[in-house]
């Protein structure tokens, strides 16, 4: 059997690659060799679903509202008829670049395809429009925090 050459260079360019882009691991196959890079599984990810909302009421009085879903069970929240769910895995951001205002606050009325927020995949900024009309009643996302694909981000009514 052939002696197996190691890059390092090119291994380190494939964990900055997942580090960037938030995904767990990458696998890569030439023939009969294989790499894969993964990165360790932690409990910190499943923790921010329940805790973002926590940690933002803990900023002020405007974000008190959030402290609600905490309680929630997050199966109830995607069976809700106003439930915007992520279409992708990335990371979540509520304004268009920091230090801007957010895209919508709770108690804000909301057009169909207004944008909500911003998900980054892989570099690129995909707008959340509103589904529908209405009113934004729960944010259940943290700025700059990553979500997955299916997660309730906010709440319409």
């Amino acid at each position: 059997m052939a002696k197996f050459e190691m890059d390092t260079d090119f291994i380190r360019k494939l964990a900055a690659i997942l580090e960037e882009t938030n995904l767990g691991e990458i696998e890569l196959a030439d023939g009969e060799r294989k790499i894969r890079v993964a990165r360790p599984a932690l409990a910190a990810p499943a923790a921010f679903t329940m805790a973002a909302p926590v940690a933002a009421a803990a900023g002020g009085a405007a974000a008190a509202p959030l402290a609600a879903p905490a309680t929630s069970a997050s199966g109830d929240l995607g069976k809700h008829p106003g439930a915007v769910k992520s279409p992708m895995v990335g990371t979540a951001y509520l304004s268009p670049e920091p230090g801007k205002p957010t895209f919508v606050h709770v108690g804000d009325k909301v057009t169909a395809g207004q944008t909500l927020l911003i998900i980054e995949a892989m570099k690129t900024f995909n707008p959340i429009k509103a589904p529908k009309a209405g009113v934004v009643k729960q944010v259940l996302v943290e700025n700059a925090r990553p979500v997955e694909f299916a997660e309730v981000l906010m709440i319409v009514e």
